[in-house]
């Protein structure tokens, strides 16, 4: 659930995509001929108070308790942190196992506190990152 959280929270590629619109297309009033290209940006749809409520900004890793389907009122596009369709990334359900074992191994190990020095800085680029990297103290169980 906490992953699922940080990507909805700091969508891993920031700048969300840009579909060209190859036929004559209607979204709500707007209508798109031929030729117009419509850009998506993930981190909007997942900061939209609309779809989240008002704690959208809050960390909240029991949204996604009962799963994707129920914490997006069945709202396929959402959530998309890896993208959708046939252009979803390729990697994501590698990414999303790295994490969770990179994780286990760590806490495993490790207890973690925020370093006192630490600043919450997302940096957006391609990809959402921290500027001032993750100054955290690991302390050995």
């Amino acid at each position: 659930m906490f992953i699922l959280e940080t990507l909805r929270l700091y969508t891993p590629v920031y700048t969300g995509f840009i579909r060209d619109i190859g036929k004559e297309a209607t979204l709500g009033k707007l209508t798109g001929l031929d030729g117009v290209q419509c850009h998506i940006p993930f981190i909007m749809i997942h900061h939209d108070p609309k779809i989240w409520g008002e704690d959208v900004h809050a960390f909240k890793p029991e949204r996604f308790l009962d799963g994707i389907a129920k914490a997006t009122n069945n709202n396929p596009t959402a959530f998309m942190p890896f993208g959708m369709g046939h252009h979803m990334c390729a990697g994501s359900n590698f990414a999303i196992n790295e994490a969770k074992i990179t994780i286990a191994m760590i806490l495993q190990r490790y207890s973690l506190t925020l370093s006192p020095g630490y600043v919450h800085a997302p940096h957006p680029g391609l990809t959402l990152r921290p500027a001032y990297g993750i100054q955290i103290i690991l302390n050995a169980l």
